[in-house]
C-alpha cells in the first residue's frame, strides 16, 4: 500500500491547549526539520533529544511559534521510520500554521490511523496491538484501560500466538504424511493429533468465552431505568451518577424525553438513561416520551424496574412488567424507607429485587455491586491480569477457526483424506491468523484503521 512517501498531521485534539504536536513520519521527516526548525543551540538533530528553538515558515524564513522538536530515527520509533515531532503552542490556528509548513516542503496529510497502519506494516506492533491503542485512547474506566493496555503490550497476542504456533506444527505432521504416501498414520499418530488440536480448541474455547465480558469492559453497558410516574427514577438516576442531573418534582410526567449520563460502576463504563414514566396519558407531548422509552427498551443492555414499595403494584407497573419480558431487568424497590404496601405479582419470577431508598442513599452501593456482577464474572471483576478478545471481529474469526477444527476432528474420526484434512488445518491457521493481522487482507485493514483519529 505505502510508497517512499513522508506523512504529517496534528497529533493533539484541536482546540485551545497548552501544547499542540505535529507529527511527521516518513524518509524525509528530517529534511523537513531541517528546512523549518530554527535551532537556539547547534544546527542538527540529535536522536531522541528534544530541541529547543523555533519554527520558521519555508519560503520567508518568518517564525512561526517557539517550538520543541524531537526527531527519532528509524527503527526506533513508533512507526519504525524516522519519525519527526514539533511542539508548539496549542492554539488552534498556530498548529494549522506549522502543519501547512510541513506540507508545503512535501510531506502529504495523513489517512485517519495511518501513522499506526505503519507501525502495524512495519512489524512493530500486530493488529490485535494496533486496535488497542484505539482502545487505550477511549478507555472510560480503570478496568477498560488495564484491559486495553494489556493487548497494547502483547498478553492476547502471545495467547493467540501459542494457539497457531500449536497448529502449525499438526499442520506439518499431517503435510509429513502427504509427501511421503508410504508411511501410515498409526493410532498413535492420530492420538496425538487428536491431543494437539484438542489443547487448540480448548484455548479457543477460553477466548470466546470472555468475549462477552470483554467486550463489556471495553465499550460499557446501556441501563435503561423504567417505571410508573413518580416511581423515583429521575432520583435513582440523580442517586447513582452522585449529581442533581435530573428534575424531580411530586409532579407525575416530570420527565418527559429521555436523559443520558455516562457513570462508572467499579470499572464498568454504564451509560444511564432516565426515561419518562409509563402511563396512559391524553398528553401530547408525554405520550411521545412513553413511546420513545418502550423503543429503547429493546436495545438496552440491561433494565432497572423501578416499583413504588409504598404503593401497591399496578396497571402501569403491569404495562412495563410485559414490556421487558425478556430482558435481562432487575427489579428497584424503591422508597424502602416508607411503610411497605407493595405486593409483586408471581410473574415477576426470578426477577433479581434490589430494595433501596433513592431519597436518602441506603442499599445504592448493593445496586450498584449487582449491576456490575450481572455483566462481570470471575476474572473480570479483578480486572488487573484478566485478558480477553473484545471485538467482535476477534470473536468472528475464531468461531470460523473452531469450526474448521471440528472438522477436521471430524474427518480423522471417519478417515477422510489427508489432502482433505490438511485443509481443514490451514482454514484454522488463515483465521486464527485474522486476529492478529498474519492472514489479514487489505479491504480488512482499511475497515479497522479507518476509524482511528487522523494524528493516531
Amino acid at each position: 500500500m505505502y510508497i517512499e512517501d513522508t506523512i504529517a498531521a496534528i497529533s493533539t485534539p484541536q482546540g485551545e491547549g497548552g501544547i499542540g504536536i505535529v507529527r511527521i513520519s516518513g524518509s524525509g521527516a528530517e529534511a523537513i526539520g531541517l528546512r523549518l526548525f530554527r535551532f537556539r543551540k547547534g544546527a542538527v538533530f540529535v536522536s531522541h533529544f528534544l530541541h529547543y528553538g523555533a519554527v520558521v515558515a519555508p519560503d520567508d524564513g518568518a517564525v512561526l511559534d517557539e517550538a520543541m522538536a524531537v526527531l527519532m530515527r528509524a527503527p526506533h520509533s513508533y512507526t519504525r521510520e524516522d519519525v519527526l515531532e514539533l511542539h508548539c503552542h496549542g492554539g488552534m490556528l498556530v498548529v494549522e500554521r506549522v502543519l501547512a509548513a510541513v506540507l508545503a516542503c512535501g510531506a502529504r496529510l495523513a489517512e485517519p490511523g495511518e501513522f499506526t497502519r505503519r507501525a502495524f506494516v512495519n512489524g512493530r506492533i500486530d493488529l490485535v496491538q494496533a486496535e488497542a491503542v484505539m482502545d487505550v485512547i477511549a478507555a472510560k474506566t480503570e478496568a477498560s484501560l488495564a484491559l486495553a493496555q494489556r493487548q497494547r503490550a502483547g498478553a492476547l497476542s502471545d495467547r493467540i500466538e501459542a494457539i497457531r504456533h500449536g497448529l502449525t506444527k499438526r499442520l506439518a505432521f499431517v503435510e509429513a504424511f502427504i509427501d511421503f504416501p508410504e508411511d501410515d498414520i498409526g493410532e498413535a499418530d492420530t492420538v496425538a493429533l487428536r491431543a494437539g488440536v484438542g489443547e487448540a480448541l480448548n484455548e479457543i474455547g477460553t477466548l470466546l468465552t470472555g468475549f462477552d465480558e470483554g467486550r463489556i469492559l471495553r465499550e460499557g453497558i446501556s441501563v435503561l431505568i423504567v417505571g410508573k410516574p413518580n416511581a423515583g427514577k429521575s432520583s435513582l438516576l440523580n442517586r447513582l451518577l452522585k449529581e442533581n442531573r435530573a428534575i424531580v418534582t411530586h409532579i407525575p410526567g416530570t420527565t418527559r424525553d429521555i436523559i443520558e449520563e455516562t457513570v462508572n460502576l467499579g470499572g464498568l463504563a454504564v451509560r444511564l438513561l432516565d426515561t419518562a414514566g409509563i402511563r396512559h396519558t391524553d398528553d401530547v407531548v408525554e405520550r411521545e416520551g412513553i413511546s420513545r422509552t418502550l423503543d429503547k427498551i429493546p436495545q438496552a443492555d440491561l433494565v432497572l424496574f423501578v416499583l413504588d414499595s409504598a404503593r401497591p403494584f399496578g396497571d402501569e407497573d403491569r404495562l412495563i412488567l410485559d414490556a421487558v419480558q425478556g430482558k435481562i431487568t432487575i427489579a428497584v424497590l424503591n422508597k424502602s424507607d416508607l411503610p411497605p404496601a407493595l405486593d409483586l405479582p408471581s410473574g415477576m419470577g426470578e426477577m433479581p429485587c434490589v430494595a433501596l431508598s433513592a431519597g436518602t442513599g441506603a442499599g445504592i452501593d448493593e445496586l450498584r455491586e449487582v449491576i456490575r456482577t450481572t455483566f462481570l464474572h470471575g476474572a473480570a471483576l479483578d480486572s488487573r491480569e484478566f485478558v480477553a478478545i473484545s471485538r467482535a471481529r476477534h470473536r468472528d474469526v475464531l468461531v470460523s477457526a473452531r469450526s474448521a477444527l471440528h472438522r477436521f476432528l471430524s474427518g480423522l474420526d471417519e478417515g477422510r483424506e489427508l489432502e482433505t484434512l490438511a485443509i481443514d488445518l490451514r482454514d484454522a491457521l488463515s483465521a486464527v491468523g485474522q486476529v492478529t493481522g498474519e492472514t489479514t487482507t487489505d479491504d480488512l485493514l482499511d475497515v479497522v484503521f479507518s476509524s482511528f483519529c487522523i494524528g493516531k
